[in-house]
């Protein structure tokens, strides 16, 4: 049986501040946090549709441009409010984050909770690493993440 809560990552390690939604999630998978199980994605829309079939619960991860400040969070549940329009996941999908947003909720294929936090990347060149901006967010949203997930568990 899988665990109620799933947390997915999204990003590309080699692609500088892209890979703020891998760092986050390999942070909250090594604090073992209950009833949860984290996985790592490439934003490829079909495998992120068919990996929040089950759970009941995700909370997924990811580098966005949006115009706004580097380092920014955005948080939004993905069941009560469309994607915002000024929001964009980059991926070298077709198919990709906002587009499995879309499709698994125009075909009623979203798990019972879905909170999405989008990371404003600053740096989304050839590399490792992230800018200082969005390693404080990545640090903010592991603490906002473990803080929710630990008092929903009590």
């Amino acid at each position: 049986m899988s665990s109620p809560i799933l947390l997915i990552g999204v990003g590309n390690a080699y692609r500088s501040d892209d890979g703020v939604g891998l760092v986050v999630v390999r942070a909250l998978q090594a604090k073992e946090l209950p009833d949860t199980s984290c996985i790592e994605s490439n934003g490829d829309g079909g495998a992120l549709m068919e990996a929040w079939a089950s759970p009941n619960k995700v909370i997924l991860i990811d580098a966005v441009a949006s115009g706004a400040k580097p380092g920014t969070i955005h948080r939004f549940d993905a069941l009560s409010q469309p994607l915002p329009a000024d929001l964009s996941f980059l991926s070298t999908h077709a198919f990709g984050v906002a587009e499995a947003l879309q499709l698994a909720h125009a075909l009623h294929r979203l798990p019972a909770s879905l909170v999405v936090y989008g990371i404003e990347g600053k740096n989304f060149t050839t590399g490792t690493g992230l800018s200082s901006e969005v390693e404080n967010a990545a640090r903010e949203v592991i603490e906002q993440i473990t803080r929710r997930l630990l008092n929903d568990a009590e």
